[in-house]
């Protein structure tokens, strides 16, 4: 997998660079980007992964969870255990070469599940990066990464959990950090078990009867605002390294009732504001402004529910030329000589220590997601691009 393995030369000064499912877990957390969520029931599964029909799609879930109905569960496992069984035959028979298989997950429902799927899939786990594990709470957390732990020494696999923060314990004041530390208590006994640590925010806004309008962003909501902020507090501190991921964006058609967010400026200069009106026409504006402000919370990765997403999600993860030179200079600098630089820019100071676990953090998108030049922004890598069966084109003048 390669993120914008065919995007022109002309817009990343460090191109992004290849990865497999067996990179250092510390890589991988950071290449899941946009995650696709996809129903077990869905069809065609392994015809989508085998033929790349989503070029730029590099993770997904397959979800047994809310996705699917009770009445068709049943039915769901059945076809899940055969679309990855037909997916190891493809893998084993090279018909599916490792570089081009897509990072796969499996959302289970519950413990019990989880237990069938991986007795009955055995060694074909092999195809799989992983599980996530919904609704989770300390208690049968514990028993989940015990059990994929087996699972993995087993079969001699290389499998990760993921874990969804998304129950009452955690939304709830009066119990959220008893229940964050309980968790992170647990996290850390499994610690190289876990890739990312996910947010569940749709199931925290139904406990109250909340949604997110496709105008607004998740953090416009107080509630969950002050709750994102509590999980990253207790699970985002630099000794524990936990990488979390955002929320789900659930919007690709609506009505607006507030104006657009999205600035014309870097489309009017390329004479791309085709590009803009469609995006605006997907509503893909709020999701722009809820990456940007997921990244500013110290976040990266986003579940997403359709592939118009995906392109625009990693457009934002890129780099910005003047972002790599200030991590460049803050890391190269660390040799107790200087506490504070002068920008390359000499628009801001970069202190030393402050820093340098954002300078980190940086250099590793740089590696996954590339770098653009220096004149180049997000709005370059959406012109002429087909995202998700639409093409926003362009009108040079």
């Amino acid at each position: 997998m390669q993120h914008f393995e065919t995007a022109a030369e002309r817009i990343f000064y460090k191109k992004p660079q290849p990865f497999t499912k067996w990179e250092a877990p510390e890589i991988l957390a950071y290449a899941l980007g946009a995650t696709l969520y996809m129903p077990a029931s869905m069809p065609n599964i392994v015809d989508l992964i085998q033929n790349q029909k989503y070029k730029e799609l590099t993770s997904i879930v397959i979800d047994l969870e809310d996705a699917v109905g009770d009445a068709e569960l049943a039915e769901c496992e059945a076809k899940l255990i055969d679309d990855i069984s037909e997916l190891f035959m493809l893998y084993s028979s090279k018909q599916i070469l490792p570089q081009n298989l897509p990072l796969i997950f499996i959302r289970v429902r519950d413990v019990k599940q989880f237990k069938l799927l991986t007795n009955t899939l055995g060694e074909r786990q092999e195809v799989l990066t992983g599980y996530v594990f919904p609704k989770f709470t300390a208690v049968q957390g514990a028993v989940y990464f015990e059990l994929l732990e087996q699972t993995a020494q087993d079969y001699n696999l290389t499998l990760y959990g993921m874990p969804i923060l998304e129950s009452r314990e955690i939304l709830y004041k009066e119990s959220r950090m008893e229940a964050l530390f309980s968790i992170k208590e647990v996290l850390h006994k499994y610690r190289h078990s876990v890739l990312n640590v996910r947010i569940g925010a749709t199931d925290f806004c139904g406990i109250y009867g909340i949604r997110r309008r496709m105008d607004s962003t998740i953090y416009d909501i107080s509630l969950i605002r002050d709750c994102l902020g509590d999980i990253v507090n207790v699970l985002g501190r630099e000794e524990d390294g936990f990488v979390i991921s955002g929320p789900v964006w659930e919007y690709f058609s609506n009505h607006r009732i507030l104006k657009p967010t999205l600035r014309m400026t870097p489309f009017s200069e390329k004479g791309a504001m085709d590009t803009r009106k469609a995006l605006l026409d997907e509503c893909l504006d709020g999701l722009m402004k809820e990456v940007l402000m997921d990244r500013q919370n110290g976040i990266v990765g986003k579940t997403v529910i359709h592939p118009s997403h995906v392109r625009v999600v990693h457009a934002l993860y890129v780099i910005s030329y003047e972002e790599y030179l200030d991590a460049m200079s803050i890391v190269e600098n660390n040799d107790g000589q200087k506490g504070v630089l002068k920008s390359h820019y000499a628009n801001k100071m970069n202190e030393i220590k402050p820093h340098m676990r954002w300078a980190q953090r940086i250099l590793r998108q740089a590696h996954l997601y590339g770098v653009y030049h220096e004149s180049v922004d997000f709005a370059s890598l959406l012109l002429n691009q087909d995202v998700g069966g639409n093409i926003y084109a362009t009108t040079k003048k």
